[in-house]
């Protein structure tokens, strides 16, 4: 008794172990770049449809049948029987295509922009380089206006020292100025004193020769 229930058991865990073996290894598979296919409730053409499937769509493999037919599930999670001859493992070609033409449009976008960027760049960097020679020329005015105006402020400390110079030279001036005319003074007081008394000496001189001369005649005259 025990022998057969076992056996039983055995049974019937092999036979939920086929028939969960499908669902535990689906696999991805896309329908193939021909035609609509028809999703069935049943392997063969008489059993009804249920959907379509276009050309590329996604499905995932949950039975495969020797009759020619696999069991699949849709996006959307419908279920149903498919021919096998219309599914391939891979994306089609037509989908392929479409992907990569909407990557090279993708591509296309983002070149252009970076064209438009680049033309803006562009722009930008011309701007920056004007107004980087503007500053430079505008720096180069402002450096002469400087060593200008330094010059400038440098004049008053110049005249300043120059003024200081002539100050001192007018002092001496005035000093040399003040010592001439006390020689000059000296010098006419002398000049009179000398002309006194070459004066005094002339008078005296006439008075002798006005005493001597009488005299002197009154002896020729008597030696006559």
């Amino acid at each position: 008794m025990k022998s057969v229930k076992t056996r039983f058991i055995y049974i019937l865990v092999a036979s939920l172990t086929l028939s969960l073996s499908p669902l535990l290894h689906a696999e991805t598979k896309y329908v193939s770049d021909h035609l609509v296919i028809t999703v069935r409730t049943g392997e063969g053409s008489e059993f009804q449809v249920i959907k379509t499937l276009g050309s590329g769509e996604r499905v995932e493999v949950l039975e495969t049948s020797d009759s020619g037919y696999t069991f699949v599930e849709t996006a959307d999670g419908t279920e149903g029987w498919v021919r096998s001859q219309y599914l391939q493992p891979e994306v089609t070609a037509r989908k392929k295509l479409a992907s990569v033409e909407t990557q090279l449009e993708k591509s296309k976008a983002a070149l252009k922009k970076l064209k438009k960027n680049y033309t803006e760049l562009n722009k930008k960097y011309k701007l920056i380089s004007q107004n980087q020679a503007k500053l430079s020329a505008d720096k180069s005015k402002l450096d002469s206006e400087l060593a200008r105006i330094s010059e400038v402020a440098k004049r008053p400390i110049i005249l300043d020292k120059q003024n200081r110079k002539l100050q001192h030279a007018n002092v001496n001036l005035e000093k040399d100025l003040q010592r001439l005319k006390q020689e000059n003074h000296s010098l006419k007081d002398r000049s009179q004193r000398e002309w006194f008394i070459v004066g005094a000496l002339v008078l005296f001189g006439g008075i002798i020769l006005g005493l001597v001369i009488p005299k002197l005649r009154t002896k020729k005259r008597s030696s006559w």
